[in-house]
């Protein structure tokens, strides 16, 4: 694939808002079921553990439709393959909203996975296409503020539509913006270029995609607790072995449907791994703080994305200001700096105790705001800088598709240790209630006083776990700081600066 970077559409402004409602659909789809899942599973008949395959379905058919990406803009176009993409989304999304059971709902969720994982990667190339060099930085900046902002909304969306109207609001929302998108992008691109490639699909690399079977294992993890599981134990030996299969074929196969060679370049290599695991921090912080807000604070689940919300502010304001600038800068030092603000924001949250007030969390978002504004453009810039032709398309896949795998492994893992560790901290308070301890009064303990006790603990217990997580946090970014001057600084005029990890 070419970047025929010759093109240009009439106006670039409205297709680069067309392009980014593409990718801001596709983000909020991918939180937006998050909060509504209690009521789906009602008005379907079924526990709450079975509504989960309403998102476990969309994450793991979306992460297997990366791979195919880049091989199918070679096969139909970079336009075609994001246009096609909409139009499947919005098809699926209108099935998911009128689904009559769980089962229909979670085959449909599968298929608008599979339609929604080409978006990212195409809104990417499309806009380092249309955009000249000097510019991109700024293309790179709105999409780094879209995928800030998807992931707040969605919730916040989600939870009134499905409370002021019904569930099927959080699909059918899809189709106005989806329409207009699909129109903007046509009228603007219809006479851009495409030379096809007759390239072949690495069909067995395709198959051996066990990831599949990672997510499904990553997702379920904690429902069936883990390797106590016999399921679990099973998937994971398979999802291991098709994993190094999938690995040896790929390395040594003429057309990878998984370019692993890119990982020969540090700069993709390094800024790949530092991008995966700082989204996965920056992941665990928006998972972990919205849960312990609903279940300990007291706060529903639209005021728990509301404090989570003013996140997204700064970056509306800075990133636009970044993209102008961003020629001029270093994007190591950018990244380097985002880290220690992300990671101060990690130090603020460990301070927290079980009497803080709104205010007080929500300014500690917003201030975090500043770090993921200067998160996203720089790592992009610096992983695609040495890349050129073919190889943007493959990178920018693969990046997102080990990022999306990234942040899997965070929501299973910070999970896992937010719940085992209340647990650990439960079993060490609660040896403190004994009749050997000078300051409990035996007298007075009955069956209401423990409970009452027992429900402090557990406040408690969860509050130190939410504690240690941020601690862990904070150290991990500040681990990374250094690992950025491993990569060398990109060039100044731009080229591969068009490009935006989710």
């Amino acid at each position: 694939m070419s970047q025929q970077q010759g093109f240009q559409p009439a106006n670039l402004g409205l297709c680069t808002f067309a392009i980014a409602l593409g990718v801001f659909m596709q983000v909020l789809d991918s939180t937006i079921a998050n909060v509504s899942l209690p009521t789906i599973a009602g008005n379907m008949g079924v526990s709450l553990n079975q509504g989960t395959w309403v998102i476990t379905s969309f994450t793991v058919s979306n992460a297997i439709g990366l791979p195919v990406t880049a091989w199918l803009s070679r096969k139909v176009g970079e336009v075609h393959l994001y246009v096609g993409a909409l139009v499947f989304f919005l098809i699926t999304s209108f099935l998911c909203g009128i689904s009559q059971s769980m089962g229909e709902l979670v085959v449909f969720r599968t298929l608008q996975g599979l339609a929604a994982a080409p978006l990212f990667p195409m809104s990417q190339v499309l806009l380092m296409q249309i955009f000249p060099a000097h510019r991109r930085s700024m293309a790179l900046s709105l999409l780094g503020m879209v995928a800030v902002v998807g992931p707040i909304v969605g919730p916040i969306l989600g939870g009134w539509l499905t409370y002021d109207y019904s569930w099927p609001w959080i699909f059918f929302i899809n189709i106005p913006i989806g329409i207009f998108t699909i129109v903007i992008v046509l009228q603007q691109l219809k006479e851009k270029p495409h030379q096809p490639v007759k390239a072949k699909l690495d069909v067995i690399g395709f198959a051996a995609l066990a990831l599949g079977t990672l997510q499904v294992v990553l997702d379920k993890g904690n429902d069936l607790d883990w390797f106590s599981d016999p399921w679990i134990v099973g998937g994971s030996i398979f999802a291991a072995v098709m994993l190094i299969f999938l690995v040896i074929w790929e390395l040594t196969d003429d057309h990878p449907i998984i370019n692993l060679r890119l990982f020969a370049n540090r700069n993709f290599c390094v800024g790949t791994t530092l991008l995966t695991l700082g989204f996965a921090g920056f992941f665990s912080i928006n998972l972990i703080l919205p849960q312990w807000l609903q279940s300990q604070m007291g706060y529903t689940s639209v005021w728990a994305g509301l404090a989570a919300a003013p996140m997204g502010v700064i970056p509306v304001f800075l990133t636009p200001i970044l993209g102008r600038l961003g020629t001029r800068l270093d994007m190591r030092k950018l990244a380097a700096l985002s880290f220690i603000v992300i990671s101060t924001s990690c130090l603020l949250r460990s301070k927290f105790n079980t009497d803080i007030d709104f205010p007080s969390v929500a300014l500690v978002q917003l201030f975090m705001g500043i770090g993921i504004s200067l998160f996203f453009m720089p790592m992009t810039t610096i992983l695609l800088s040495d890349l050129s032709g073919p190889a943007i398309a493959d990178a920018a896949s693969l990046s997102t598709f080990i990022r999306t795998l990234g942040a899997s492994f965070a929501s299973s893992i910070t999970t896992w240790f937010w719940t085992h560790n209340a647990s650990l901290h439960h079993s060490t308070l609660t040896e403190h209630v004994n009749p050997y301890n000078p300051i409990v009064n035996t007298d007075s303990l009955n069956a209401s006083t423990l409970l009452g006790i027992n429900g402090t603990i557990t406040h408690q217990s969860y509050m130190m776990s939410t504690l240690d997580l941020f601690n862990i946090l904070m150290w991990m970014f500040v681990v990374l700081i250094p690992f950025i001057f491993f990569t060398t600084r990109p060039p100044h005029h731009g080229r591969t600066s068009g490009a935006a990890a989710h």
